[in-house]
């Protein structure tokens, strides 16, 4: 017998299920850990999901405050979205790139209308498959417009994804070690993070003298980074998250982008942002860069625009940076870019945009989860810093002292989220669904979905208190 179809076990069949048991086993033999993270030492195995929900084997159902790290901004098995996938998947699933289809044309355009009303500016839209694929484009189309440029600023505590163009501008060590850089590394600028700035400054006071030390860099040619005779700069662009996601959900203050790209437009470098995982309403805005009153050169997006049923990325870019004539035809290509899939689903996003007030929604329900767990901070002396705009929310775990990181009790008290025994009302148990961040990974961000009821919102706020109890009676 072909050992490809052989069963997977002894007791295994192809009309009996394998126990979580031999599965963790089979992962154990077979899979590789290089595309997961085990935050568990066996992960949880879920069996299906509605809404803000994931349940386990047992039907023990996990309320879930980060959605896939914000790619299922619309609930899981989205009805108007798995609608949209089977009428795709009924008339044209599949279609070569070189080929045109109505979905992603419709879909560029909404894009692209969008930003150019916010944003003042004339753009095209450049489709991909994940985050990081679209942040390697956008790399090229930063090189081509300058002439070849390859060094770029990003942030501390910023990521961009783990190619190897992407990683090269992530702040994260890690995420390069084993493989070398790709190009330049980027440098990396601090990023306002206000909680753990200097004290005895305002956060507005804090993200002015964040950008004054950025533009020292300009003041002398022994800076290192600016030719005042030439007036040219040697780095290209500047790649930011307006909010960071993986550094912790850090809030700059209203006036420091605005500060930041005076100091880029008088020095010639552009201003790349990556809305990966803050777009399409996270923070209560379509682009979370709104907020900050100022135009990117280049928008970088993904996850949530297909709610996480099929991969779809792309960027925004001001047309005299991405037109035919500058960027033609192949300058970059992947298989599956545009695919009619994932543009299919996408569009349907973007008419529940322009059907709905999402952004009246999202800020109500942000400015209530938020003054939830304001409260619940007088409670737990834990919860060192607490702030969030729109539903993009984040609690700092610290020590008693209410400022020294803490991430053992953030990992006990994700690890005891996912044991599903809390304690949700009228005799049933709840398992709460739970995301690390942050710069020494004490952040628990939370990025509930954008449907979740006030009900939910309130049930999260007493499972949230079960467990900052727990976790400080051990």
């Amino acid at each position: 017998m072909n050992a490809a179809i052989l069963p997977l076990s002894k007791t295994s069949s192809s009309s009996q299920e394998l126990s979580e048991a031999e599965l963790h086993a089979l992962e154990r033999e077979y899979c590789s850990f290089g595309d997961t993270v085990h935050y568990l030492e066996e992960p949880k195995i879920f069996t299906r999901c509605e809404g803000s929900y994931l349940y386990d084997g047992e039907g023990t159902p996990f309320l879930d405050l980060q959605m896939w790290y914000s790619a299922v901004n619309f609930g899981y098995a989205s009805p108007r979205h798995n609608a949209a996938m089977k009428r795709q998947l009924d008339t044209l699933p599949q279609v070569a790139s070189q080929y045109l289809h109505r979905e992603k044309i419709e879909l560029a355009a909404r894009i692209a209308r969008y930003s150019q009303e916010k944003f003042g500016r004339k753009g095209r839209v450049h489709f991909n498959v994940g985050g990081s694929q679209a942040v390697e484009d956008s790399l090229k189309l930063v090189r081509n417009y300058t002439g070849g440029k390859s060094l770029m600023f990003a942030f501390e505590g910023g990521y961009h994804g783990r190619t190897l163009g992407a990683s090269a501008i992530t702040s994260s060590y890690r995420y390069r070690r084993r493989y070398g850089h790709f190009g330049d590394r980027a440098q990396f600028v601090p990023f306002p993070y206000h909680f753990r700035g200097p004290k005895g400054m305002s956060k507005e006071e804090y993200g002015h003298h964040c950008v004054q030390q950025f533009a020292r860099l300009f003041e002398s040619e022994y800076n290192g980074v600016w030719d005042p005779k030439a007036k040219q700069a040697e780095y290209a662009a500047f790649y930011v998250e307006p909010i960071q996601g993986t550094g912790g959900y850090v809030i700059p203050p209203k006036n420091f982008f605005i500060e930041l790209k005076k100091v880029l437009d008088e020095h010639g470098i552009l201003l790349v942002v990556d809305e990966i995982q803050m777009g399409f309403y996270r923070t209560g805005k379509l682009w979370s860069i709104e907020h900050f009153g100022v135009q990117p050169d280049i928008l970088v997006f993904g996850k949530a625009i297909t709610n996480g049923l099929n991969p779809l990325s792309g960027i925004w870019a001001r047309d005299e940076m991405i037109n035919p004539q500058i960027f033609p035809p192949g300058s970059t290509h992947s298989t599956f870019a545009s695919n009619p899939m994932g543009t299919g689903v996408a569009l349907e996003t973007m008419k529940m945009f322009e059907e709905e007030d999402y952004e009246t929604m999202v800020m109500a329900k942000g400015d209530y989860f938020l003054a939830a767990l304001k409260d619940l901070q007088k409670r737990h002396k834990i919860m060192g810093d607490v702030d969030g705009l729109g539903l993009a929310l984040r609690v700092e775990i610290c020590g008693a002292d209410g400022f020294t990181p803490d991430k053992a009790m953030v990992d006990r008290i994700v690890d005891d989220a996912m044991l599903g025994n809390l304690d949700a009302g009228n005799g049933k148990r709840c398992g709460l669904v739970l995301d690390i961040g942050g710069y020494y990974k004490n952040v628990i961000t939370l990025a509930p979905a954008l449907t979740i009821s006030y009900e939910e919102i309130d049930l999260a706020m007493r499972l949230l208190d079960q467990l900052f109890t727990r976790a400080t009676q051990r």
